[in-house]
């Protein structure tokens, strides 16, 4: 099983895209839902979003996203502080759901979607491919203002918070171009999983993964028998 990042700016259409991969059978682990889980109240992260930005937390305990994006979309610093914050715990979760997939021997691949691919870095090195969405401008911004009741320059500093898409679609292996039809997205990524597919990559990490396992039982053997010889 190898891994698949799917990422590209905000309000471009990844999560069409990723239920369009999910219609043919590709799991897909989004990273969105597990930032929902990681802050929870009780949480860890959530105690200390309540302990960094005290203002955000409603009356029963839950966090208010759209107050806390004001905060963090205005101030290069906040939203700094609240990457520090959850991205250890998110992508803690992720890599355990990964192993589960793994596990399961059921998967050629499957798809991470991870909005801030690029811009954390801390998945680049794992993933084998990457496919990004895009839109035009003018869509991402209309899309926010009807999707999130965003007005024109809350949309925009959302948009520009991230990585210009340009840079993004340059490291890209594939482009989901999603500013035509439902139906041109679909075709995008119906060829785009036909690509896929046709990949061995995932029986070389099937080889090595086993290889390391291999290699770690080995050892630990050894080292037990080397314990009890020289008890004896």
């Amino acid at each position: 099983m190898f891994l698949v990042g799917l990422t590209g700016g905000i309000a471009t259409g990844k999560s069409t895209t990723a239920s369009l991969f999910n219609e043919l059978g590709i799991t897909v682990i989004d990273a969105d839902v597990i930032a929902k889980k990681v802050v929870e109240p009780g949480r860890p992260a959530w105690k200390k979003i309540k302990t960094e930005f005290p203002s955000v937390i409603n009356e029963d305990d839950t966090i208010d996203r759209r107050a806390l994006g004001q905060i963090i979309f205005s101030d290069k610093e906040k939203r700094r502080k609240l990457d520090d914050i959850t991205h250890f715990y998110i992508f803690r979760m992720m890599i355990w759901e990964i192993v589960k997939c793994f596990f399961s021997f059921k998967h050629q691949y499957i798809i991470l979607d991870l909005p801030l691919l690029f811009e954390s870095g801390t998945m680049l090195d794992y993933v084998y491919k990457i496919i990004v969405v895009t839109s035009d401008y003018e869509q991402q911004v209309e899309r926010l203002m009807t999707r999130n009741q965003f007005n024109k320059q809350e949309s925009e500093n959302r948009i520009k918070s991230q990585m210009p898409l340009e840079e993004k679609c340059g490291r890209a292996n594939f482009v989901i171009d999603n500013s035509g039809s439902y139906e041109e997205t679909r075709q995008q990524i119906t060829s785009t999983h036909k690509v896929l597919c046709k990949s061995k990559h995932h029986r070389r990490i099937i080889v090595y993964v086993f290889m390391w396992l291999f290699v770690i039982t080995g050892s630990v053997c050894w080292l037990i028998w080397l314990f009890l010889i020289r008890r004896k």
